[in-house]
């Protein structure tokens, strides 16, 4: 196929694959990223699963996949803090920050573009226009939606069937470094840990440094508390203490200082004291909202999406990243197939659109069980 001027919307690392794979092809590519201060440090840990350390070694990124923290069993915590069950089951948990900025120190210099803000993306025979904020246009052979949960582009292709379905419960996050974790709650460290209750789920485990740091006391601790919040009560949950209201998360520094005091006490009341100690131990916790979403195409004329604009699964699946590299690669080897573009489309679809609703299926029936 010819080289391509292909425009990504989204910059996180669905949208870096994308790029890196793409630029090596020879097409020509530039990312736009709505955030003005970038994305590193948004990320915790998650698992190394296959389609993922495929990607990296293609970009030339395989070292990261060996700087982890091996979880050496996975326990489940009776409320009182005893240990009720141990499963051997080794787990290698990696450091989001240190993929993401290793990730983007291999795309071409000038070609990501953060502050650029697309609101709409027009699909045409011959190409799709991009429309940004600034009231600025811009066209292109191809764009990319890997804008995620949020997604823009996704409504070019479903114009429709584009919203995301609430799930009935969010996830509180913490992250810490595993030296504000206190002694009381030490059994947590070098495990996957649980606890599950009908309402509650909690788990937690070490993640590496945000530099990628692996030893004893450089390590940060990676928590998870899902609780149920009623559809009404969400828009509250997603105000912060300016009193803006966002869509489908709060942020870390947003949650109020009664809001914060009120999660200590419930976690207090409710959880093994390890995790409640966990719970106290983060000053600063953020909130994700829990939903699914299935594209029911992936493809238009010159739009294409992945990653998450495209199919939406619970974090209880630990896919998302992995998944998003399986699209990127299915995507590249389309459209170095020498067929014309419509018809590279159309097989990347046919080859990614089940795998995405399996997915998604397996999300559902993961958090059926876990809350």
């Amino acid at each position: 196929m010819k080289q391509l001027r292909i425009r990504i919307v989204g910059g996180s690392l669905a949208g870096l694959f994308a790029g890196i794979m793409l630029q090596q092809a020879g097409h020509d590519v530039r990312i736009y990223e709505r955030s003005r201060s970038g994305l590193a440090g948004r990320g915790a840990g998650l698992v190394g699963q296959s389609d993922l350390l495929r990607i990296l070694r293609l970009i030339g990124c395989e070292h990261v996949a060996g700087i982890g923290v091996v979880a050496k069993e996975r326990i489940y915590l009776d409320q009182d803090g005893s240990i009720v069950q141990t499963v051997s089951m080794p787990q290698t948990q990696i450091s989001w920050d240190f993929l993401f900025e290793t990730v983007a120190s291999r795309i071409a210099p000038g070609s990501y573009v953060l502050g650029r803000d697309v609101v709409e993306v027009l699909d045409g025979e011959c190409g799709a226009e991009l429309m940004f904020g600034d009231g600025t246009r811009e066209t292109a052979d191809l764009v990319i939606g890997a804008d995620g949960l949020g997604s823009v582009v996704r409504s070019a292709v479903n114009l429709k069937n584009n919203r995301n379905r609430y799930s009935g419960y969010v996830a509180w996050r913490g992250l810490i470094p595993e030296t504000s974790l206190p002694a009381a709650a030490a059994l947590l460290l070098d495990r996957f840990s649980f606890y599950v209750r009908p309402g509650d789920h909690m788990l937690g485990y070490l993640v590496p440094g945000p530099k990628g740091e692996m030893n004893s006391g450089s390590r940060r601790y990676n928590w998870v508390w899902y609780r149920k919040v009623p559809l009404n009560e969400l828009a509250a949950t997603f105000t912060d203490l300016d009193q803006r209201t966002h869509a489908f998360s709060l942020p870390r520094g947003g949650l109020p200082n009664g809001r914060l005091e009120a999660l200590r006490d419930d976690a207090g009341k409710l959880l093994p004291p390890q995790f409640a100690l966990a719970v106290e131990a983060e000053p600063s916790p953020s909130i994700q909202g829990i939903f699914d979403y299935e594209a029911p195409r992936m493809i238009g004329r010159s739009i294409v999406l992945i990653g998450d604009a495209a199919f939406v699964a619970r974090p209880h699946t630990a896919m998302g990243v992995s998944k998003a590299a399986g699209d990127v690669m299915a995507l590249s080897n389309c459209l170095a197939s020498g067929i014309d573009l419509p018809a590279a489309l159309q097989r990347f679809e046919a080859d990614r659109i089940s795998v995405g609703r399996e997915i998604v299926a397996y999300g559902r029936q993961l958090g059926s069980s876990a809350i």
